[in-house]
């Protein structure tokens, strides 16, 4: 499996990586934690604040988005989207 991150500025692409999850942990949830640490250093993005909300969609959609507000520090992009993808 692996981990796509796009950051998007209104509708346009910024930046987009494609991260391998890290196979470290039989935790699920620990996978995706380290991947997404990994992920946020690769497109150069503060780590987001991870709510109740991202698990929900993560669960049904495989996918969930970090606003501007989800962040400590101030971001110049509209959004982060990251997804799930199955080999």
């Amino acid at each position: 499996m692996r981990l796509e991150g796009t950051v998007y500025q209104g509708d346009l692409v910024i930046n987009r990586q494609t991260l391998a999850l890290v196979e470290d942990s039989p935790s699920f949830t620990k996978r995706l934690d380290r991947t997404l640490l990994a992920l946020t250093k690769a497109l150069n993005v503060p780590i987001p604040i991870w709510l109740e909300k991202n698990t929900r969609e993560f669960t049904r959609f495989r996918q969930t988005m970090f606003f501007p507000e989800q962040f400590a520090e101030t971001v110049n992009f509209s959004y982060l989207q990251i997804k799930l993808i199955e080999n």
